[in-house]
């Protein structure tokens, strides 16, 4: 049997290379040549430093990385909609397919037994070769690279399924609490629904440098004391109608509703940690909805997909630093520093 070279995590911060059987497709599942595989920040606070999840996030030893994008080169018995040479895009998430969830197209809510994230539960993109679901996949539009694909894959559908459910438009002033690889999505696509202006904060003086750069934001703040009052100069005073925290901090995510405007909405999509708020004076005086999303589903990353060709954007323009797969140590650990945009393991 075929062999590849893949990664994994131990753990405590490291890297293991390994060697293991390239898979065969079973029924209804396609095998797809990688072509980039993104890291996400989610590796990093879950399973590179330290294993932390249960459930959803309970790592299993496997193939890192739920960011994968590739090529199809076989399929097995059953597959009615791809073929080998296809482009794909995989939704990270095989859940059972028949709970309400899944059936909404939203496997990430899955609550089976049998549900299995790729990097998480079953093997992912961190190798030169994925076994993935036909129902999971995605044509990736010719227009599109394929790391491109791989950022949709799971950041840039976390960023557009938050905005989707702030109803974002032309009307609204939209405020990014953290500038990392998912709030500069999210910067790039509220721009493209027509946000206007885009004011971001973040702690680090890199990331919002590159935010100015890129030209994703009207307005990128230090995360610190002065950025209140910068916001209120801006609005003047109001606040904004829009906000979104990515970056999963207690602190941004209080600062995210303190700056929203009353009859406002606030979305956050950053994981991991906590917030304690004055209710009354925050959310219910201020009149102001409050929005929890987790991921996106197979329909809306389709059409992020459609969207991205007609608005002529390309996720890859936040991309700082590419590796090979023997680079992933090193890719990891610029990844771990919270100082770069997207990091990305691409593949000949």
């Amino acid at each position: 049997m075929a062999t590849m070279n893949g990664v994994v995590l131990p753990g405590d911060s490291t890297v293991k290379h390994v060697e293991v059987d390239v898979p065969e497709p079973g029924h209804g599942q396609v095998l797809l040549q990688m072509k980039a595989s993104s890291i996400c920040g989610s590796d990093i606070r879950a399973i590179y430093r330290e294993h932390l999840g249960s459930g959803p996030e309970a790592y299993r030893g496997v193939i890192a990385g739920h960011e994968p994008c590739g090529q199809v080169v076989a399929v097995g018995p059953g597959c009615r909609r791809l073929s080998a040479g296809d482009r794909v895009v995989v939704y990270h998430i095989a859940g059972c397919g028949v709970c309400e969830e899944c059936r909404h197209g939203y496997m990430i809510g899955c609550t089976s037994p049998s549900r299995a994230a790729h990097g998480w539960q079953r093997d992912g993109g961190h190798a030169e070769f994925l076994l993935a679901e036909e129902a999971t996949c995605i044509l990736l539009p010719d227009q599109l690279s394929y790391v491109d694909g791989a950022l949709v894959s799971c950041g840039f559908g976390t960023a557009y399924e938050g905005l989707l459910r702030l109803e974002l438009s032309g009307q609204d002033t939209l405020l990014i609490t953290g500038l990392g690889p998912v709030g500069l999505a999210a910067a790039m696509l509220g721009r493209a629904l027509g946000a206007s202006p885009i004011i971001a904060t973040d702690i680090s003086p890199e990331r919002r440098k590159m935010a100015e750069d890129l030209d994703l934001v009207d307005h990128a703040l230090p995360a610190d004391e002065t950025a209140g009052a910068a916001i209120a100069e801006v609005t003047g005073g109001r606040g904004c109608e829009a906000s979104i925290d990515c970056s999963g901090s207690g602190v941004a995510r209080l600062f995210a509703l303190e700056s929203t405007r009353t009859w406002g909405r606030c979305a956050f999509v950053g994981e991991g940690g906590q917030i304690t708020f004055a209710v009354s004076e925050l959310l219910i005086h201020k009149q102001i909805t409050l929005y929890g999303s987790w991921v996106t589903s197979l329909r809306h990353m389709e059409e992020l997909l459609e969207h991205l060709v007609r608005w002529g954007l390309h996720p890859e323009r936040i991309v700082t630093h590419r590796y090979s797969l023997e680079q992933a140590d090193e890719a990891y650990r610029v990844a771990d520093r919270g100082a770069a945009g997207k990091v990305c393991i691409v593949f000949d």
